[in-house]
């Protein structure tokens, strides 16, 4: 059998390619864009981009179970699960709640807004692109981190850690290796790598989950030399390192109508009221078994 480890870096080798095709197949059709007519030439790709995008959630979605399941078995434990995961809901909206359109419209905005700063044609379309990467690659992670939540949220006494895969940033490496309840939003930046690894308790002893390790092996990224410096000197990681800064729960405080249809499982269990985030409800659940049941009214549990 597999060990906790193993099974999280085949999830993260399988998201990891979903994301780099995804963005791949959105690079492409930016390219295929006249500057010259950014917002017409760009409108004509949306809806093929969307598709991609969506299958692409939907295919980060699906294997929420499968992961959590195998990775709790994995550390020796079973719990039954008390729904299963509709991949379909993670696919509805972005992670933040608002539209996928609106979303994809970014990289034209932010191309413009270079013109407008004075940046050549060329340089402001390369800034639209990297703009196309960061929300595709960060909504299809996404798209499986909350997915994975929703899993552990469905199954009972079970939390939990946070992963470093690979190098990581200062504020992740501060964060991993610690153990939060099912309720706990995933704190992230854009593109972030790290993996929600299911669990009752930590998984100690080696750089996933042990920042100063992490640190010893030059697997931190992003540290100023002085804080180099300090951390070699013996200064604590955690007091150098604003391990929130610039981190954020998708979701909080969002209700999307996205999914809220007549033919949407969420809009006939809603009645076409908007639908609340997962990681949203997680905050205003009063228990556990409230948890549940929203997330079975809002759609993301069967």
């Amino acid at each position: 059998m597999p060990s906790a480890l193993e099974v999280a870096e085949v999830q993260y080798a399988a998201q990891k390619e979903l994301v780099q095709a995804t963005a791949a197949a959105g690079v492409a059709m930016w390219q295929q864009v006249d500057p010259f007519a950014l917002t017409a030439s760009w409108s004509a790709w949306l809806s093929r981009l969307f598709v991609t995008l969506r299958g692409a959630q939907i295919s980060a979605a699906s294997n929420a179970d499968t992961f959590v399941d195998d990775a709790l078995r994995a550390q020796g434990f079973k719990p039954k699960p008390e729904g299963r995961v509709a991949a379909t809901a993670f696919s509805r909206s972005s992670s933040s709640g608002g539209s996928l359109e609106s979303l994809l419209m970014g990289p034209v905005i932010a191309t413009k807004q270079a013109i407008a700063h004075g940046a050549t044609v060329p340089r402001a379309m390369a800034t639209g692109q990297a703009r196309l990467e960061m929300t595709l690659r960060t909504q299809v992670a996404d798209a499986s981190r909350v997915a994975a939540g929703v899993a552990v949220a469905a199954r009972p006494k079970t939390g939990y850690v946070r992963m470093l895969v690979g190098d990581s940033c200062s504020r992740c490496v501060i964060l991993a290796g610690q153990f939060y309840p099912y309720s706990s939003g995933f704190e992230r930046h854009p593109q972030c790598n790290c993996v929600n690894m299911p669990s009752r308790e930590d998984v100690a002893g080696d750089y996933t989950t042990d920042p100063k390790l992490a640190f010893e092996q030059g697997r931190v990224k992003g540290l100023s030399k002085a804080d180099t410096q300090a951390i070699r000197d013996g200064a604590d990681m955690a007091q150098v390192v604003n391990a929130h800064s610039g981190m954020y729960v998708a979701g909080l405080r969002k209700l999307t109508t996205s999914g809220t249809s007549r033919s949407a499982t969420a809009g006939r269990r809603l009645r076409g009221a908007p639908r609340a985030m997962p990681e949203q409800i997680y905050r205003d659940a009063t228990s556990r078994e409230n948890a549940l049941e929203l997330l079975r009214k809002n759609g993301y549990l069967l």
